[in-house]
């Protein structure tokens, strides 16, 4: 656990793992920290130093003056790897991490050994979606994150396992309520400005994508599309809505392993 510091404050991380494995960078969603990936911590620390951040506005980490952009995320990624002396490694992203992989996968493949991208798409909603919602949470501040968090369950699980598992849905929804209004809001800005469909050709690196069966958030098709578009491209699907790290679990982490693996 440590903090890299950047121009604007700390940058947050967790660096767990045997020495010398192949490093695996996480990138969490939007509106949770670098503990939504909990559950693929035992299965991954046997093969790989995995690297957990979390992204700006989020967690531990600055809370900078936004909006942000992805390619600032994406560069705070590049510069926990240069502060850390990690030269390559692998990259793993759910949803806004996700977007975070492809700008990287686009614009510094050379710093990538294999990409996963989860649950996102090349271009994630519209601004109909996101103003109102950057709006809403600048203007009602902590209220709002509550009211994200109790909206955000059937978003995030299908229904059957927000009933089975109430106590890890609780888990992941309370990161959401925990996120600074203010590191939501200029995240929900970079979401709503990155579009990624006419770039997607440049990811050169071994890609795989992976979708929830369920997700309304990132539906399949938005996974396809970049599977189509980047050479090579694996895919898979589990049934799960949009966090299928922690829906589908073991199977997830399993495929991931076996991708990085190959």
């Amino acid at each position: 656990m440590g903090f890299v510091k950047l121009a604007e404050g700390d940058l947050h991380y967790q660096l767990e793992g045997p020495e010398g494995a192949p490093v695996l960078v996480l990138s969490n969603s939007l509106g949770t920290d670098l503990h939504m990936w909990d559950k693929q911590m035992a299965a991954f620390t046997r093969h790989f130093r995995v690297l957990r951040m979390d992204t700006r506005g989020h967690g531990r980490s600055l809370v900078s003056e936004g909006p942000y952009s992805i390619e600032q995320l994406g560069r705070d990624v590049l510069a926990l790897l240069d502060a850390l002396d990690i030269p390559r490694a692998h990259f793993c992203g759910l949803s806004m991490g996700g977007l975070i992989g492809q700008w990287l996968g686009i614009n510094a493949g050379e710093r990538l050994h294999k990409l996963v991208v989860c649950n996102t798409a090349a271009k994630i909603g519209d601004p109909s979606v996101w103003n109102p919602r950057i709006e809403t949470v600048l203007r009602d501040g902590p209220a709002a994150m509550v009211a994200l968090r109790d909206a955000s369950i059937a978003r995030w699980f299908t229904a059957d396992f927000a009933e089975a598992h109430p106590d890890q849905a609780k888990l992941i929804t309370d990161m959401l309520a925990a996120t600074s209004p203010q590191g939501y809001a200029a995240n929900c800005a970079a979401v709503r400005d990155a579009d990624f469909r006419e770039q997607l050709g440049a990811i050169k690196v071994p890609t795989l994508v992976i979708v929830g069966s369920d997700d309304a958030v990132t539906p399949p098709s938005g996974g396809r599309f970049i599977e189509q578009h980047v050479a090579g491209a694996e895919y898979a699907e589990f049934y799960a809505a949009h966090l299928s790290n922690v829906q589908a679990g073991d199977a997830f982490s399993a495929r991931v392993v076996e991708f990085l693996l190959a």
